[in-house]
């Protein structure tokens, strides 16, 4: 499912090429492509659940604290996003380009990706599809972009 995922932000949506919005031609052009249907439904399931984030009256608890605040993570969330990755998000916070909803969309999102544990480079995408998809956003993306793409990574790889 990620690598659908994968393709599809490389293919579709960073490269700004209008996105078809007809599941049936996606998903055909996704099988063309050498992908499985089941694969592919649960990508695009993933993707409109994080359009889904965005609706404050459906997840009010994104968009409350405004605060600065500490994040506990749940057993399946420490077995899933290890300390390397972990740290990595409270940097992202530190640094500004995440803020607790934006956080919380990520460890959403990462939560439903169909995988035992996430690497750093996994999670790097997640971050920028995330942030890709949040409207006044922009600055973040281009933040997480840079450091996504910045050939003398050093200690972030």
């Amino acid at each position: 499912m990620f690598d659908i995922l994968m393709y599809l932000f490389e293919n579709f949506i960073h490269s700004e090429v209008e996105i078809m919005v007809d599941h049936d031609e996606l998903t055909e052009e996704l099988t063309r492509a050498g992908f499985h249907k089941e694969e592919i439904l649960k990508a695009l399931a993933w993707l409109e659940r994080l359009a889904d984030l965005q609706d404050s009256d459906k997840h009010p608890y994104l968009y409350k604290q405004t605060q600065p605040a500490v994040r506990i993570y749940t057993a399946d969330e420490m077995a899933k996003v290890d300390a390397n990755c972990r740290g990595f998000l409270m940097f992202l916070e530190q640094a500004q380009v995440l803020d607790n909803s934006t956080r919380e969309m990520v460890i959403d999102r990462v939560m439903e990706l169909d995988m035992a544990e996430i690497t750093l480079e996994d999670l790097k995408w997640v971050v920028l599809m995330v942030l890709f998809n949040v409207p006044g956003k922009e600055g973040a993306y281009s933040q997480m972009e840079d450091l996504l793409f910045d050939i003398n990574e050093g200690y972030l790889n």
